[in-house]
């Protein structure tokens, strides 16, 4: 039977202003929401037009951290040579990176005069930067190191006897991942898509260096809460309301296997 550990008095208190200062902002938002034309604020042209733009390129980033970060996941927490600590830090790196850092890398990278991009432009006529493709690399970008953290150490947990096992039945690699690796580590692996989604939902720095903020064609939720703010415009509430209820179904629905994951992830 665990025992709680006897808290020294009073020290609650010292983290009232740590906790003020997160919870009083959200309440300001709340209370300052125009709660009485918030639907049609919400659903106006532009408004209407930079959610669906956001639904569809989050949920196209989250599929491609799924379809490439699964193996990369399983590479890192399977694979036991030297480089895999200089190829993991690589990986996650957007984690820590300021996003407005990983637009412009991702500008030189794929721009049309970048690294890549240039040579896709000048031989192909391919320009990426600034279109809907670039919203989704930059979610991707800043997303999918989430994805990779959960899944690997999600994979770790895998019990390699019960692996051992299916492959004795004659079970072959792929068939024994698909049945047995997918089905053990399935938790982790809806709650890395979710957390995935959510974060690709909420980017911003990354995509308005990298894509822009155009109307109707790059411009997501928080590019058009940027651009409400500045004109003045009520609707800008209305969508930071949206995204603090978005964020707060995400939190209860994950339940902290993110945070486990994360902790397990980081030793």
């Amino acid at each position: 039977m665990t025992r709680r550990l006897s808290n020294p008095r009073g020290l609650a208190v010292f983290g009232l202003p740590a906790a003020g200062l997160v919870i009083v902002p959200v309440v300001a938002v709340v209370w300052r929401t125009p709660w009485s034309n918030f639907w049609s604020s919400i659903s106006g042209g532009a408004a209407r037009n930079a959610l669906a733009l956001s639904l569809r390129t989050s949920l196209i980033a989250t599929v491609l951290a799924l379809v490439f970060g699964t193996p990369l996941a399983w590479m890192l927490a399977n694979s036991r040579s030297r480089g895999r600590a200089v190829v993991r830090s690589l990986l996650v790196l957007p984690m820590v990176l300021p996003p407005v850092v990983g637009g412009v890398a991702l500008l030189f990278a794929f721009g049309r005069r970048g690294l890549v991009g240039g040579v896709l432009y000048d031989w192909f006529g391919i320009r990426l930067a600034f279109t809907e493709t670039a919203t989704v690399m930059a979610e991707f970008f800043v997303a999918a190191p989430f994805f990779i953290v959960v899944m690997e150490a999600a994979f770790e947990q895998v019990d390699r006897r019960v692996l051992g096992a299916a492959r004795t039945f004659g079970a072959g690699p792929w068939r024994a991942f698909l049945t047995v690796t997918i089905p053990l580590v399935r938790p982790s692996l809806i709650a890395g898509l979710v957390l995935t989604w959510a974060r690709a939902l909420g980017e911003f720095g990354a995509t308005i260096t990298f894509a822009g903020n155009t109307p109707g064609r790059t411009q997501t939720v928080p590019l058009a809460v940027y651009g409400a703010l500045e004109s003045g415009d009520d609707s800008a509430l209305a969508l930071s309301m949206l995204m603090v209820v978005v964020s707060v179904v995400v939190l209860v629905a994950l339940r902290g296997r993110w945070i486990g994951a994360l902790r397990r992830g980081g030793e």
